[in-house]
């Protein structure tokens, strides 16, 4: 199973107006995601960058923070795939790279 981690914070950033708070985000993708990909092979979590629960997501939250990265940050095996609005192609691209299969 290949974890899609989506960093982000509940509070929109200045420049986000209008669009979908990082937790609404992490849901739509974990939709979308299944509609396509085998829904067993793919996992969704959300990680709040201002309450990391495990010492990995704090690394990567601080990262988030003091990099400025937009987010929601969506993160594949450790990769940054795409940042602020998510681009579906570029994480579409990343799983099928990753040998996810695809749903019939």
């Amino acid at each position: 199973m290949v974890q899609v981690i989506v960093y982000g914070a509940q509070e929109l950033c200045a420049s986000c107006l209008h669009a979908p708070s990082s937790l609404e985000t992490a849901s739509w993708l974990d939709a979308a995601l299944k509609r396509v990909y085998d829904e067993h092979a793919i996992e969704v979590r959300y990680v709040d960058i201002h309450q990391p629960e495990n010492p990995e997501d704090q690394l990567f939250s601080k990262r988030v923070i003091e990099e400025d990265l937009w987010y929601p940050v969506v993160v594949i095996q450790g990769d940054v795939v795409t940042e602020g609005n998510p681009d579906l192609k570029v994480i579409y691209k990343k799983l099928d790279e990753l040998g996810i299969s695809r749903s019939e």
